[in-house]
């Protein structure tokens, strides 16, 4: 009897979605290959050209068409994804192409009459990318994994799903970009060590720490900035291009803002490689722009967002738990990391040279293949563990923040906690998801809210309410509660309207260490607060249900009335505290007296049988 012929591999690509460029790529075997088109590139621009004609054109045809066609040619469309249109309004305000608010304040490029969503310029990207990836292939591709920035939040990543669904695939995971390249740096667990991944995109800027052992890539912390880039650098140029038009560069169109901004692309390339550029701009009628920049001018312009990046660096070390000579490996990712500056400033802090022998623009595609393999049940000897950037938890009565999950929490995770009512009778609950480090709800991020219905009405404190935090690989959270009395339930899937801005994302940061002993002062007041008041309602409850002597009644009754008085007025810790406590030593005589009293009846009724 002949063996069962074995099943053929399950393809499965990766693909980094990037904001200047994107590709696809396959592992096959122990070897990771991107894939390429008919004419042997790699790199797919993330462009797409709405022509006047009726075609939609993306990749270098699109690219070429930026002058030609400038406000129906989107670019940098990953800036956009997932976030919301007053967030992008000053970059909007600088781009080519006209983008207006949508339906829930979200961003929409109008093209003619038509206005498309980001994740609908992405999936054009996509399908772009799939076509690539079958023409390589030979066969059809039909799902992926797709990379995202470490710090992008849950819509950005939803949004990203979106988008693969809209362009015809089956997104396996969303896998964060400073992982998927440790992989492509042969880094794949032959040899064990922490790594620091610095990733400098077209727009966004992540930088991880990895732990390897025995082939188990665990993160140990992120950090990074959604909103940061090549894309910054090429701004800073542009600037000095048009305050070199005459007039200042004041009245400008379509046509000069893309000619512009194709211009500083091409002069910082060019200022990597030579210490000095020069730049002839001829826009015709518009003017002509003439202009010299030093590499030491394009670095003192671009040092302070450097130092942004440096400053993440050494953050995601702290939270780590290392110092930066512990790190044994750093890997460069992002056609960013090429400008000399960026290279020399990671070395003088890491006091060692990065690796530089991947291309930094196909090392996220190449580990995101490698991963691709491992979740097509191809490999199983490599298991990447994620992590979570910022915290997420729950409001808890009088506005405090109750942390389920902590940043820097390895995912997929999930916690449950109980909570309970916080008045007598209450039939239903609000929950209320937050993210951010901050103790207090109106100091953090409001992801989403639901209600539980169908509590039964019982005094304050006796329902439970099982509430578990699920954050799946991918990095989407998932909230459920369930009344452990009654059994019912709610649930939801949390998918803000709009991704975090970088001020927001910076500013959660610092101002969980710059407010840390304030903060938690403020929470430690509305917990004492919150106990106070249920020792209040519980005292009360146990004076009507027991048969006291006068002299232990009206000692509970003094002491009740005591801290009710407190609560009335403004919260002062220490004397809420010395209430409580004057509470607590007077029921406790009632508690043993009340016992006391039920073992001597019951004795008594034993002696009567």
């Amino acid at each position: 009897m002949s063996a069962p012929p074995t099943a053929p591999p399950r393809l499965v690509v990766g693909i980094d979605l990037g904001t200047t460029n994107s590709l696809a790529a396959i592992r096959a075997g122990k070897v990771a290959r991107v894939l390429r088109d008919r004419d042997g590139e790699a790199l797919v621009p993330s462009v797409v050209c709405f022509h006047p004609d009726g075609r939609t054109l993306v990749g270098r045809e699109a690219k070429r068409l930026r002058l030609t066609c400038p406000d129906r040619t989107v670019f940098s469309v990953k800036r956009l994804i997932g976030r919301s249109a007053a967030e992008v309004g000053a970059e909007a305000a600088r781009l080519p192409y006209p983008v207006v608010a949508g339906e829930r304040g979200l961003p929409r490029i109008r093209i003619g009459d038509a206005t498309l969503s980001p994740e609908a310029i992405s999936a054009r990207i996509l399908q772009q990318v799939k076509a690539n990836a079958e023409l390589a292939l030979g066969q059809p591709v039909a799902a992926a994994v797709i990379t995202v920035p470490a710090w992008f939040d849950d819509a950005q990543r939803q949004a990203t799903k979106d988008a693969a669904a809209l362009a015809g695939l089956d997104c396996l995971r969303i896998l964060n970009e400073p992982t998927a390249a440790a992989l492509a740096y042969g880094i794949d667990g032959s040899k064990d060590g922490t790594v620091l991944v610095y990733d400098l995109g077209g727009g966004t800027f992540d930088v991880s720490i990895l732990r390897i052992d025995d082939g188990v890539f665990r993160v140990l912390a992120t950090a990074g900035d959604t909103h940061l880039g090549g894309d910054d650098f090429d701004l800073l140029l542009a600037d000095r291009i048009l305050a070199a038009l005459p007039g200042g560069g004041k009245a400008v169109d379509p046509f000069v803002l893309q000619a512009v901004r194709s211009a500083a692309e091409g002069l910082k390339i060019r200022l990597s490689d030579a210490v000095e550029a020069e730049l002839t701009l001829d826009l015709g009628p518009r003017g002509t722009a003439s202009l010299r920049v030093t590499r030491a001018e394009f670095e003192a312009a671009i040092a302070p967002l450097v130092q942004r990046t440096l400053d993440c660096v050494q953050r995601a070390v702290r939270d780590a738990g290392l110092r930066l000579d512990q790190i044994d490996e750093t890997v460069l990712v992002g056609g960013s990391t090429r400008v000399p500056l960026v290279r020399e400033r990671l070395r003088a802090l890491l006091g060692r040279p990065p690796h530089t022998e991947v291309d930094p623009d196909l090392a996220v595609a190449l580990g995101a293949a490698i991963q691709a393999d491992v979740l097509a049940g191809n490999d199983r000897s490599l298991l990447l563990l994620d992590v979570i950037p910022l915290s997420l938890g729950i409001e808890t009565l009088g506005g405090a923040v109750q942390k389920l999950i902590l940043r820097n929490s390895t995912i997929p995770t999930s916690v449950t906690e109980e909570f309970s009512t916080g008045v007598d009778d209450q039939t239903a609950v609000e929950l209320s998801i937050y993210q951010g480090e901050r103790e207090l709800a109106r100091d953090c991020r409001l992801l989403g809210t639901f209600r539980l219905r169908g509590i039964p009405p019982l005094p304050a404190g006796l329902p439970r309410i099982a509430v578990t935090f699920l954050v799946d690989a991918d990095g989407v959270l998932r909230v459920h509660a369930r009344e452990q009395r009654t059994g019912v339930e709610a649930g939801i899937q949390v998918v803000p309207t709009y991704g975090l801005s970088r001020e927001e994302v910076r500013a959660m940061m610092l101002d969980s260490i710059e407010h840390a002993q304030a903060d938690y002062a403020a929470r430690e007041a509305i917990e004492l607060r919150n106990k106070a008041e249920a020792m209040v309602r519980g005292a009360q409850r146990a004076l009507a249900l027991a048969e006291l002597p006068p002299d232990q009644t009206y000692a509970v009754h003094k002491a009740v009335k005591a801290l009710e008085r407190l609560l009335a007025g403004p919260t002062d810790a220490a004397a809420l505290r010395a209430g409580c406590d004057a509470v607590t030593q007077a029921t406790a005589t009632i508690a043993d007296d009340v016992i006391s009293a039920a073992v001597t009846r019951a004795l008594r009724e034993e002696e009567g049988r």
